[in-house]
């Protein structure tokens, strides 16, 4: 079974750049979809953007669109969030996730397996 490591995080000022990223820790299938999730204090968490490995398609939510990427590096086994200008409502703990899926679902419960977070926090 796979397992997923993110790291990258760390504290920046408003409007800096950040690169997550997210290491499996063997082969990726085509059949697998990996995902960005945040959780912010006292808030659910939420989607961020995700990529289908079979083809590289990717989808964000409307509050990143434009500001945010996500990559892969197939050899590495590895995505990444780019995220770009970011702000203070980006601080939360980043999450990677991994389904065996065909599409890239927006709800946590459609993945069952997760990084263990890293803590992105943005100062004015």
């Amino acid at each position: 079974q796979l397992h997923v490591t993110d790291s990258g995080g760390r504290l920046v000022q408003a409007g800096d750049s950040l690169r997550l990223s997210c290491t499996a820790s063997g082969y990726i299938a085509s059949g697998y979809v990996l995902s960005w999730f945040r959780q912010a204090p006292g808030k659910e968490r939420e989607f961020v953007g995700g990529l289908r490995w079979r083809d590289g398609a990717t989808y964000y939510a409307d509050s990143v669109k434009g500001r945010f990427t996500v990559s892969r590096e197939n050899a590495k086994n590895t995505m990444y969030l780019q995220m770009n200008n970011l702000n203070p409502d980006d601080t939360a703990v980043y999450y990677c996730a991994l389904a065996s899926a065909g599409v890239i679902f927006p709800t946590p419960t459609r993945y069952n397996t997760w990084g263990r977070g890293t803590q992105v926090t943005v100062s004015i």
